[in-house]
């Protein structure tokens, strides 16, 4: 059957815009004050879809430039073949990096068209594998005081968030200190997690992970750089018990998540669909944590996770981070809110239901 003329991808536009933190943040080896949203919108007749990556704004004249051109007049109901001919278009830059980010935010707007076109939510264009996301909130930044700490991730536990992480690894002398004081605010039952981002030596990272394990910390996450999956298979190998390794959120393509899991690298792998090639990247890595009999956990941009996250079948919960909460929360209506530590795909709005706020965010254009 011949492809309508509205069914054709008629543009692909982009947008940056650049949102100041509300308060100094840093982690264990990177610092920042401020958090670049490139906006995708890919049109085809009278139909727009939206996706978005977290990325430099170097990403937006990427897609400007090749990405759009090269699937300008596709099927926007043949996803895999404007994919294929993304990851075609990027061949000489490398697919690491802005490139599957920009990658990302194409192929996220194009899910959201799709979905759009169908008049479906896109959780149901991609087939449910459960009804909604659980959560973890995340943020407890290297640069906020142990009353910052205690007050954002006890809030989240007060919320209704049953698991929550915090950064460590700028100061590791504090570090005991910091996760003791978060253990006494969020109680005694509470899940909590802890992401150094590759802070840590080998030997300095099972230390550490000895002793956050008297405070009941159940997942280490980057403890040495994720590029060191020797170290990774270490810490896994001699950690404490009950003490889980994750890593995998600066994975852009599918042969680095390969890899990962071959090493035996983690516990969990993570993956983020701003990064790792968009939603159709995100349900490829699925597939190699099924074959690995290992669980994917979502990281940052949770508004971008919530349907594919209900779609994918190892889907252990969601990065709920601080940062991507806020912006989304700014700057798109119809963003999911947690509701008993979970997010819950709105089944009542087409596409992954969110809409722009053109206005609200035109002070942050860059």
């Amino acid at each position: 059957m011949a492809t309508r003329a509205s069914d054709r991808i008629d543009r692909i536009e982009v947008f940056v815009y650049r949102i100041p933190t509300d308060a100094p943040e840093s982690d264990g080896t990177f610092a920042w004050d401020s958090t670049t949203l490139v906006l995708v919108e890919a049109t085809a007749g009278e139909t727009t879809g939206i996706g978005f990556t977290y990325a430099d704004a170097s990403t937006a004249h990427l897609i400007h430039e090749s990405l759009g051109k090269a699937i300008r007049g596709f099927d926007a109901l043949d996803i895999p073949r404007a994919w294929i001919a993304m990851v075609q278009a990027i061949r000489n830059l490398g697919r690491p990096g802005i490139a599957s980010m920009a990658i990302s935010g194409v192929d996220n707007a194009l899910w959201d068209l799709k979905a759009r076109l169908l008049a479906q939510p896109l959780v149901k264009v991609l087939g449910a594998a459960r009804d909604a996301l659980p959560i973890y909130g995340s943020g407890g930044f290297t640069s906020y005081t142990n009353e910052q700490l205690q007050r954002q991730l006890g809030g989240w536990i007060e919320g209704g968030i049953p698991r929550v992480k915090m950064k460590i690894g700028r100061e590791p002398g504090a570090d005991l200190e910091r996760v003791a004081a978060v253990r006494e605010a969020i109680g005694d039952h509470a899940e909590l997690f802890v992401d150094a981002n590759g802070a840590y030596s080998r030997k300095q990272a099972l230390e550490f992970a000895r002793g956050f394990s008297e405070f009941g910390v159940s997942w280490f996450e980057e403890p040495v750089s994720s590029d060191d999956l020797e170290g990774l298979r270490l810490i896994r190998d001699q950690g404490p018990p009950g003490m889980e390794i994750a890593a995998g959120e600066y994975g852009y393509d599918e042969t680095y998540f390969r890899r990962m899991l071959e090493a035996g690298a983690v516990d969990v792998l993570q993956a983020d669909a701003t990064r790792c090639a968009g939603i159709t990247g995100f349900l490829m890595t699925d597939t190699l944590c099924q074959a690995a009999h290992v669980q994917l956990s979502s990281h940052c941009g949770p508004s971008m996770h919530v349907h594919a996250g209900c779609a994918a079948k190892t889907t252990r919960h969601a990065e709920y981070f601080h940062d991507h909460v806020r912006i989304e929360n700014m700057l798109f209506d119809g963003v999911i809110q947690p509701v008993d530590g979970a997010l819950k795909p709105d089944l009542s709005r087409s596409g992954h239901g969110l809409e722009f706020k053109r206005a609200d965010a035109e002070k942050y254009a860059v």
